[in-house]
């Protein structure tokens, strides 16, 4: 290959931690509305009861351990569920490719007619793919199915990812009621802080996903302060019925 040539290879990339990326995603998201909501919707109760910022610390806290720790589970229990569903699938289809191996086989000429090729071009193929019995389960499992195998310990990581990033994420509106004597105060920094978080968690995660930026900062401060603002808003209405009641 000549030097002009090799200036021109085109090389793909693609980003392929996009389980990751979901779990901080989901971590984050909430882990940035839920607490900010929670810690806002107590401070207008907060506020006429001394040492105010107390309470709202304490129930803030309390909350980050138990989203974390539910949001954790939930995506152990979603990653072991992909695991034993790729393992009851990966069962059957081998049963299949010895109990019914004319029907197995049409599904694999099938995906390839659905490409589009003759019978003439792709029987080779589908012979080469059927002539062992791993690729050919392989195949169904990745073409007719379009499942991938699950990583093993996906499970423990994602649990820890998404915990991780809800306590990091619910740290952030916190912060203010934890530094600061005024509630009031507290409160307006932090608005802005989980609105400023929200936009900047936005950015990086749209230049991890391929998306412009300036629409993923935007989308996601615009959906998580909208979220936070309407659990404010119950918490301060179901506030006032109970003190009106």
């Amino acid at each position: 290959m000549s030097a002009s040539e090799h200036e021109h290879v085109h090389v793909e990339k693609h980003f392929k931690a996009t389980a990751a990326v979901r779990d901080i995603v989901i971590g984050m998201s909430d882990g940035l509305t839920v607490p900010f909501a929670l810690a806002a919707g107590l401070t207008s109760a907060a506020a006429a009861i001394a040492r105010g910022n107390s309470i709202i610390v304490t129930a803030g806290f309390a909350e980050i351990a138990a989203g974390s720790i539910a949001m954790g589970l939930g995506g152990y229990l979603a990653a072991k569920t992909d695991l034993e569903h790729y393992a009851s699938e990966l069962d059957r289809e081998y049963r299949e490719t010895v109990e019914l191996p004319e029907v197995e086989t049409e599904e694999v000429a099938k995906v390839f007619r659905d490409y589009g090729l003759s019978q003439t071009q792709m029987e080779p193929i589908v012979n080469a793919i059927i002539s062992d019995q791993h690729r050919w389960v392989d195949f169904m499992m990745r073409f007719e199915l379009g499942l991938e195998k699950p990583d093993p310990g996906r499970a423990s990581r994602s649990a820890g990812t998404i915990a991780a990033a809800y306590i990091v994420g619910g740290l952030v509106p916190l912060a203010p009621y934890m530094l600061l004597q005024s509630i009031s105060t507290a409160l307006s920094i932090s608005i802005g802080v989980t609105l400023l978080a929200l936009f900047v968690f936005g950015a990086i995660k749209a230049h991890y996903t391929g998306v412009k930026l300036w629409k993923g900062a935007l989308q996601t401060a615009l959906v998580g302060g909208l979220a936070a603002a309407a659990a404010f808003l119950i918490a301060r209405f179901i506030q006032g019925r109970v003190m009106t009641g």
